[in-house]
């Protein structure tokens, strides 16, 4: 599935939003990215917060310019703080309101939320295991 913005750049091309003393803003248009079933659930996470982000992974690099490379883009909680884990740089920024009503009518047709099961406590004095054995004396 590919969403749009209102400004539209050929893809992952970077344009120049401020470059000033305080620092330098560039714009990333044409971004893309897929939803998956198995990702259902990080797309629940995410608009279960109270301000859903679509996150933006990124990595450095300074040989070229602007001194930064886009790596992905992703709405799913679960794969941004996978990306996080494997110490990738990721951004989240505002979810537009409109690609929120997508994610929600895709999220409600594929997650199912996972029954609660009783856990089964391991009780090693259950088996025998710690049991002490009256040893008498003669």
């Amino acid at each position: 599935m590919q969403f749009s913005g209102e400004e539209t750049t050929a893809a992952h091309v970077p344009v120049a939003a401020a470059l000033d003393a305080t620092g330098d803003l560039w714009r990333f248009g044409g971004c893309t990215f897929e939803l998956h079933p198995s990702e259902a659930e990080g797309f629940y996470l995410n608009l279960s917060s109270p301000e859903p982000k679509v996150f933006i992974m990124w990595r450095l690099t300074p040989e070229i310019m602007p001194p930064v490379e886009l790596v992905r883009v992703t709405v799913s909680y679960n794969e941004a703080a996978r990306s996080l884990d494997g110490g990738e740089a990721v951004d989240p920024v505002p979810m537009p309101p409109g690609l929120g009503a997508i994610l929600h009518d895709y999220t409600a047709l594929h997650y199912r939320q996972e029954k609660k099961q009783k856990v089964r406590r391991n009780d090693p004095q259950s088996d025998g295991l710690f049991r002490r054995e009256r040893v008498t004396r003669r």
